[in-house]
């Protein structure tokens, strides 16, 4: 986890009794099921239900929601791996039935990191491969990965967590080779006040005898994370001496952390923020494990039980002669390739189609309008009682999703209200607003380091449309 536990906490249902500062992912699915019986949800919610597709009825002032229902278990694993099954067992097993429904509002909460990226195409040898291919996102705990030698895609704050693992019980790995594009920034993970033990062995008792000491420790760590964040991100003269400072820092942090070897490819060749900085509690340590590698040359081609990294590097640049990095090719035996390499971040709502006034498709008009974008990250014009919870540009890079979320929630309710009452029968933000806003949106990140930065981030789309982050 790379946030402390209160920050996964709603601010109308705390939990006082987190076992740990930075708690596993079991114990966070046990409060939100936790969360979900108290407020009587889980009979609400519909599981195993693909939405394919909405579209607005200007005759009935309506939206007709297209459902997918699909065989037990399926709505675990990504739209591409649905259909992948669909080719090889038969759509009938995977997608059982379709329904129509029709609603008045109709909110998204589908979010961002919803479809996993896919082994890149530039790979070759995919279908010689004989061992299994997943991504961490959806991790396929029927593999066995005991004594196997295991290739890991992607070195961001997902793989930062599960790599050190991956050599110890009960995974057992024979090896492991990391393959990183670029360095991340690595910033220690934050301690706790009075330290991890203590903190562990208080805090449950004094929070739940106290719950304004509870709500006063998640009010210090916001006003924290601000701080960082009015010292990182901008394009002013106190922002570039913080982010030398910080830099410096965290350098110091790597070398003294990982092995001399290292140093040079560990070494960021771009500003502090650029891209979503990795909290380190134990990946810098495991690369000292002799069973770990971690590399930049490219994962070029698999095997049936094989992979070649390599000619080439991803870094430092391969025109950088005074590199002492290699670029020869290698090969290395592997059984597993476990990819943690993000997700398809530019394709917001996407595979889900959203048909508004006219028939226009939502990203035909983000299209149009150079990018995903949303009013507030919230509503777009053109389509009426549609709301976005973390839609386009709400994320900061420094603080809770869980916090920014029940911002939007609370945002919109504020509209959904005057529905529900029958004060009015639609609600849309004008046109102007929502371009106004994008414009002014999308000026001030040029002044922050996820624009000028110079790093390739998922923050950003290919052509340099920044639809992720909130300056």
């Amino acid at each position: 986890m790379g946030r402390p536990a209160i920050f996964y906490s709603f601010s109308f249902s705390p939990n006082h009794s987190w076992s740990s500062f930075f708690p596993e992912g079991p114990e966070i699915v046990e409060y939100l099921q936790r969360v979900c019986d108290k407020y009587q949800l889980n009979d609400k919610i519909q599981f195993n239900t693909d939405v394919t597709e909405i579209r607005w009825r200007e005759d009935e002032e309506l939206w007709e929601v297209r459902l997918t229902h699909l065989a037990p278990g399926l709505g675990d694993i990504s739209a591409k791996e649905r259909e992948k099954r669909a080719k090889e067992q038969g759509r009938e097993r995977v997608f059982l039935t379709q329904e129509v429904v029709k609603a008045k509002i109709v909110v998204s909460a589908a979010g961002a990191l919803v479809e996993p990226n896919q082994l890149p195409n530039s790979i070759a040898g995919r279908e010689r491969f004989e061992g299994k291919v997943f991504h961490s996102s959806k991790w396929d705990h029927e593999v066995d990965l005991n004594e196997k030698n295991i290739v890991v895609v992607g070195t961001g704050c997902s793989a930062a967590q599960f790599v050190p693992l991956l050599t110890k019980a009960p995974f057992n790995a024979n090896s492991v080779t990391q393959v990183m594009r670029s360095p991340p920034w690595v910033v220690p993970q934050l301690t706790p006040l009075f330290g991890r033990e203590k903190w562990e062995k208080w805090t449950p008792i004094l929070f739940k005898r106290l719950p304004i000491l509870a709500r006063t420790a998640r009010f210090l760590l916001f006003i924290l994370a601000e701080y960082d964040f009015s010292r990182i991100f901008h394009d002013t003269l106190y922002n570039r001496k913080a982010r030398e400072e910080i830099e410096s820092q965290m350098m110091q942090y790597m070398k003294k952390s990982v092995p001399e070897k290292y140093h040079e490819i560990l070494s960021p060749n771009y500003p502090i923020g650029c891209k979503r900085r990795v909290y380190d509690d134990n990946w810098f340590s495991s690369l000292h494990d002799p069973k770990l590698k971690l590399t930049t040359q490219p994962l070029t081609s698999l095997h049936a039980r094989g992979a070649t990294l390599g000619p080439g590097r991803d870094y430092p640049d391969p025109k950088d002669s005074a590199s002492k990095v290699s670029t020869d090719q290698v090969e290395i035996p592997a059984d597993v390739v476990i990819l943690a390499n993000g997700f398809e971040i530019g394709n917001w709502l996407h595979p889900l189609e959203v048909r508004g006034k006219g028939g226009a498709l939502m990203q035909d008009v983000w299209d149009e309008r150079g990018g995903p974008q949303a009013y507030m990250g919230v509503t777009m014009d053109g389509f009426p009682n549609f709301f976005m919870i973390f839609g386009p540009n709400t994320a900061t890079g420094h603080t809770s999703v869980i916090l920014a979320s029940e911002n939007m929630v609370e945002y919109s309710l504020k509209f959904i209200r005057h529905i529900l009452n029958n004060d009015v029968k639609t609600v849309e933000v004008k046109k102007k607003a929502e371009v106004a806003w994008t414009r002014e949106i999308q000026e001030q990140l040029n002044r922050t380091v996820f624009n000028f930065g110079g790093c390739s981030s998922w923050y950003k789309n290919k052509n340099g449309w920044n639809s992720t982050a909130y300056p």
